[in-house]
C-alpha cells in the first residue's frame, strides 16, 4: 500500500447549469445539495459534462470554487483543470487548489497530439501544482491516448497521480493497465462500470448520476463489496439509461433529461445545442420507465 489519495464509488460528472446564457450558479448548489444527500462519493466539476470547453477562465474558476464551498469537506471535489496548453494547465490546477479542490482531473492535451514523453511532460508539470492528479484518458474527445505503459511510469515516478479516468471504452485498456500497476482505475463511461470492476476498477465518473444518483450509488456499492450478482443486476436494470444518455453528445441527452426532471434548464452553450426533437419521446419514456418523476 502507499499513502496516495484514495478514490472509489460513484462520483458524478458534474453539469454546469446556465440561464440566460450565464451561469446559474444557485441551480449548481442546489444540484451538488442533490447529489451529496442522494450518496455521490465525489463532485467533479468542469469537465467533459460541465462544458468546459465554453467557460471563460473566470467561470471555470468561479465554478470550483462555488463547488468546494458548497460541498464544504464532505466529499472530494475533483477539478476539472486539464488543457492542451501545459502553462494553461499549470494556471488553472494552481487556482483549483488554492480554492481547496481535493483532487485535479487531467485531460489528455487534445489537438496539438503530443507524443508518449510529451503527456508525461504535461503531467509532471501539473504536478508542480501540489495537487493529486486523475489522468483523464479519452481518445475520442482528443485524438490521442494515453497508452498502459505511460499511465503505469506516471504512477510510478510522479506520487501525486493517483487514479485514471478510463474513458477509451476498451476493457482491454483498464485490463493492461491493472496488470502493470496498481493505480486506481475509474470507469469514464456509466456502461463500462461493471466489466471494467471486473478487471479491477473501483468505481465511476459518472453522466447518470446527475439524474439518478442513488442508483449508481447503489451499482458501486455492490461492485465495492464484491455482490458481482447484485452488481449485475443493478447494471442491466440501469443499462437503458447509461445508452439514452448518449444519444447525442453529451452532455446533451443528461442536460434534457435533467430539465425533464425539473432539476436545471436543458441550456447549452453553443457549439452545442439541445437534443434533437427526434430523441425527446424516447428519452421522455425511458425517465418514465426508471421510475423518475417529470416535471418539465
Amino acid at each position: 500500500m502507499n499513502d496516495r489519495m484514495h478514490l472509489e464509488g460513484s462520483m458524478v460528472a458534474i453539469v454546469t447549469p446556465f440561464s440566460d446564457g450565464q451561469v446559474d450558479y444557485a441551480t449548481l448548489e442546489n444540484l451538488i445539495e442533490f447529489q451529496i444527500e442522494n450518496g455521490t462519493q465525489g463532485i467533479i466539476p468542469c469537465g467533459t459534462t460541465g462544458e468546459s470547453p465554453t467557460l471563460s477562465h473566470e467561470e471555470h474558476d468561479k465554478v470550483i470554487a462555488t463547488t468546494v464551498q458548497k460541498v464544504a469537506g464532505r466529499v472530494p471535489v475533483i477539478a476539472g483543470t486539464g488543457s492542451n496548453s501545459t502553462s494553461e494547465a499549470v494556471q488553472l490546477t494552481k487556482h483549483a487548489k488554492n480554492a481547496g479542490a481535493d483532487a485535479c482531473l487531467v485531460v489528455n492535451p487534445y489537438y496539438n497530439k503530443p507524443t508518449q514523453r510529451g503527456m508525461f511532460a504535461h503531467v509532471e508539470a501539473i504536478a508542480e501544482c501540489d495537487l493529486p492528479i486523475v489522468l483523464y484518458n479519452i481518445p475520442g474527445r482528443t485524438g490521442i491516448e494515453l497508452a498502459p505503459e505511460t499511465i503505469a511510469e506516471m504512477y510510478e515516478k510522479i506520487q501525486l497521480v493517483v487514479a485514471v479516468k478510463e474513458a477509451t471504452g476498451k476493457l482491454d485498456m483498464a485490463s493492461g493497465i491493472a496488470s502493470m500497476c496498481d493505480i486506481t482505475i475509474l470507469s469514464g463511461d456509466d456502461s463500462l462500470t461493471l466489466p471494467i470492476a471486473s478487471v479491477g476498477g473501483s468505481g465511476v465518473i459518472s453522466v447518470l448520476a446527475n439524474l439518478a444518483p442513488g442508483p449508481v450509488r447503489t451499482l458501486c456499492d455492490a461492485i465495492v463489496n464484491f455482490d458481482m450478482a447484485a452488481a449485475c443486476t443493478q447494471h442491466l436494470k440501469l443499462f437503458p439509461l447509461f445508452k439514452g444518455m448518449f444519444v447525442e453528445t453529451n452532455p446533451i441527452p443528461i442536460k434534457a433529461a435533467m430539465a425533464m426532471a425539473g432539476l436545471c434548464k436543458e441550456d447549452m452553450r453553443l457549439p452545442m445545442t439541445p437534443l434533437a426533437d427526434q430523441y425527446r419521446p424516447a428519452l421522455k419514456q425511458l425517465l418514465i420507465d426508471a421510475g423518475i418523476e417529470l416535471k418539465g
